[in-house]
């Protein structure tokens, strides 16, 4: 895209961020008078319902799962019919920001999942909605979209609709202190992947390629920091930040090849979606190089590695960068079995709506030959 391609960036309408503002989600819930609260979250978070300072005493489903399915999404529905929520409230990672979208919408619409997948298929919402990030990766709360996987097919249905956009999103970086190293490095891999991929994606827009630039230098100058002490709060300030910018990218702009490659780790071997990103960033970085030389050679000076133009040598570096992370990079090392590689390939190769915004061609084979050089 060129400065005269027109754009719409779309916003929650309040958006909160700084260290001790999560309780910011319960004077909003005050303010307008909700009473029937929905609270979507993991295990974990839905043991820490009392830092939103809600008026009321929440439903909570605690049960979203890392990569979740359709039957998550289905009973996390037959609560929200039940309880009928005026404000359904997503408190986790991506996942439980995820269902939390659908929560809001889904529930007395006559629409099911399949109905919706796709952009703008969502008839409307009747419940606020509400976003707090609990990691620093996906940048969901900032978004309009949603994946769920159907084990039927063991592919991500991706929704995205204006109508599961936050009325607010607060963003608070102490909330993830607790996040052990391992999922740091992962989330924030995974954050700066949006950013470079929406950088260098055919769908690249000079208005994105801002947030996408500055995300980068964040994630190159805090998520090391954050790795090594957790209890960095100007580090962990920093990624929050650049997971947010992240999902700026992905409305307007989204993900590419990097993405696509990405998903069959998650959806066949249940990888962690931001792992799963590590995994295959430094390859499809290297991949897209000749198609982007210089925005490559950008993106290498913001996250403070050598630049350079050669294939091999910016994929040792972007390579090196995760490893530094303490990521465990092998395919092999991750439980991905090598014979399940060419349907894995298969499967990421008919993802057409990354990989049509993918600024380089890639074929079938050349999925495959990421895979094999990644195990």
């Amino acid at each position: 895209m060129s400065l005269l391609t027109p754009i719409e960036i779309q916003r929650p309408a309040v958006m909160k961020f700084g260290g001790g503002l999560v309780g910011q989600i319960g004077a909003f819930a005050r303010e307008r008078g909700f009473t029937r609260i929905l609270v979507v979250a993991d295990a974990f978070n839905a043991a820490r319902v009392d830092l939103l300072e809600l008026p009321v005493t929440p439903v909570v489903f605690g049960e979203v799962r890392p990569e979740p399915d359709i039957p998550n999404l289905l009973a996390l529905l037959a609560v929200a019919e039940e309880q009928k929520p005026d404000l359904v409230i997503g408190f986790g990672g991506g996942s439980a920001m995820d269902l939390a979208k659908l929560a809001a919408v889904l529930p007395g619409s006559g629409q099911s999942i399949f109905d919706v997948v796709g952009p703008e298929k969502v008839l409307g919402r009747r419940a606020a909605l509400a976003q707090v990030p609990t990691t620093s990766g996906t940048g969901s709360e900032a978004g309009t979209r949603s994946l769920v996987t159907d084990p039927a097919t063991q592919n991500k249905l991706a929704v995205q609709s204006r109508h599961m956009l936050a009325d607010i999103a607060v963003i608070d970086p102490d909330l993830t202190l607790t996040v052990p190293p391992a999922v740091t490095a992962a989330t924030g891999v995974d954050a700066m992947a949006h950013c470079a991929e929406a950088y260098t994606s055919r769908k690249a827009h000079p208005l994105i390629d801002i947030y996408a630039l500055e995300g980068i230098r964040l994630v190159g100058r805090f998520l090391p920091r954050a790795v090594r002490d957790g209890a960095d709060r100007e580090a962990r300030a920093g990624l929050a930040l650049a997971s947010l910018y992240g999902g700026f990218c992905l409305g307007p702009v989204n993900t590419t090849a990097g993405h696509a490659v990405a998903y069959p780790l998650g959806t066949r071997h249940h990888i962690p979606h931001g792992l799963a990103c590590a995994l295959i960033f430094p390859h499809v970085l290297a991949f897209n190089a000749p198609a982007a030389p210089e925005k490559t050679a950008i993106m290498l000076d913001a996250l403070g590695l050598p630049g350079s133009r050669e294939i091999v040598a910016i994929r040792d570096h972007a390579y090196g960068f995760c490893t530094g992370l303490g990521i465990e990079m092998r395919l092999a090392g991750n439980g991905v079995p090598l014979d399940d590689l060419g349907a894995m390939a298969t499967e990421a190769h008919a993802i057409r709506r990354l990989l049509d915004n993918n600024p380089r061609d890639i074929s079938r084979d050349e999925i495959l030959s990421i895979y094999q050089d990644a195990y």
